[in-house]
């Protein structure tokens, strides 16, 4: 016995000394091949798509990066730090020839740096975030620029990075600008609705709006679903989740309470901010979702089907659905509704002179926790409490 347990700890041993062995076999072959596109890209020649171009493109790369400074020095660093570590790397020294580029191929990521001849990189921060607002713009700037570079974030600029940098340093500040881009892709929402019929789907957590088929959408954006029984389940639907993001927690409504349509029903709340919804039927408080207590992040999955907040023993259905919508009139309805948030937060924004922000990042999940309470509250009324 004693063997074959020494017997098992050494063949573990060595299934471990394998990987570790073959990961950092695998490393070194991906590092020289790295390499190798770093030496062989220079020597091409990329004269007909800009005069002083440089190419070096990885296999598979993280992203996909243009840079652009007056210093040859600093465009050298950038390729040979980021494509080692897995980044395709475009470097050019005017900021016109990095106009060109942008229209003609695909970037992640543009470099700029804030001191340069004919055009600056306040100039080509603007004209990136004009012609390709999906591009994020990286100021490159020296100490005593600091203030101009923290400036260019109202033209739309993503962040800075302050040189004379360390390859470390370089390294770490990408990788955070990367995630820090994923996560914004991630929550950018689609101006889409569609009809669904499979519960607690994916359709819920993608970058679109979602209607179950056979639920009915009130004009507050509460949703209801009834049975036979004439028992109405009520939540809030897609849009409300999407647009108010995070919720902290649900007040929910006393069993029992007769409520008439139009009446309060229930509070979400957000942080020191709570919206009141109103009831979008008539009838007696039978259910509460209490679950819902225990696990308020449930409405991040769905905030339909078992996320339902309470129900009611409806007394005046049949008239009352008569002002709600269902299938393609809740799928139009949503549209229409969309298109007005999208008017009503672009003049917020004006207001607040964001208007390039908004304009770059559109519709993404949790929209309204930018606002301040004046404003939070002006888009409340407008879409919630009615």
């Amino acid at each position: 016995m004693p063997l074959f347990i020494l017997a098992v700890v050494i063949f573990i041993i060595a299934d471990i000394v394998i990987r570790m062995v073959g990961k950092r076999m695998t490393e070194q072959k991906q590092k020289k091949e790295r390499e190798i596109v770093l030496t062989e890209s220079l020597k091409l020649d990329f004269t007909n798509e800009a005069k002083t171009l440089k190419r070096a493109e990885v296999e598979n790369p993280k992203a996909k990066i243009l840079c652009v400074d007056d210093e040859e020095v600093i465009l050298g660093s950038f390729r040979k730090i980021l494509v080692l570590d897995g980044y395709s790397v475009d470097t050019v020294e005017t900021g016109q020839e990095a106009l060109g580029l942008i229209q003609k191929h695909h970037y992640d990521f543009l470099f700029t740096d804030l001191k340069m001849p004919l055009m600056d990189g306040v100039e080509v921060c603007k004209s990136v975030k004009h012609l390709r607002p999906d591009i994020d713009v990286i100021i490159i700037t020296g100490y005593a620029s600091v203030e101009t570079a923290v400036e260019t974030m109202k033209y739309g600029a993503l962040d800075y990075v302050q040189k004379p940098f360390t390859e470390d340093e370089l390294i770490a500040f990408v990788q955070k600008s990367l995630i820090k881009r994923q996560d914004k892709i991630q929550k950018q929402l689609k101006p889409k609705v569609h009809i669904t019929h499979v519960p607690a789907s994916d359709d819920f957590t993608q970058g679109e709006f979602a209607i179950p088929g056979g639920v009915f959408i009130a004009k507050n954006h509460t949703w209801v679903s009834m049975n036979q029984a004439g028992i109405a389940k009520i939540g809030i639907d897609d849009f409300a989740k999407k647009l108010i993001g995070r919720v902290y927690s649900v007040e929910l409504p006393n069993l029992g309470m007769n409520v008439k349509a139009g009446q309060p029903l229930f509070t979400i709340k957000q942080g020191n901010r709570s919206i009141t919804f109103n009831s979008p039927v008539s009838g007696k408080v039978s259910q509460i979702n209490t679950i819902l207590k225990d696990n308020i992040e449930a409405l991040d999955v769905t905030p339909y089907e078992r996320n339902w907040v309470c129900a009611l023993d409806a007394e005046n259905l049949d008239n009352e659905i008569k002002g709600m919508h269902i299938g393609k009139s809740a799928v139009s309805f949503f549209q229409e509704d969309i298109e007005k948030f999208k008017s009503v937060f672009t003049e917020i924004m004006k207001s607040e002179k964001k208007a390039d922000e908004y304009l770059e990042e559109g519709l993404f999940i949790g929209q309204l926790e930018k606002l301040n309470d004046v404003n939070w509250n002006k888009v409340i009324a407008e879409f919630f409490v009615r």
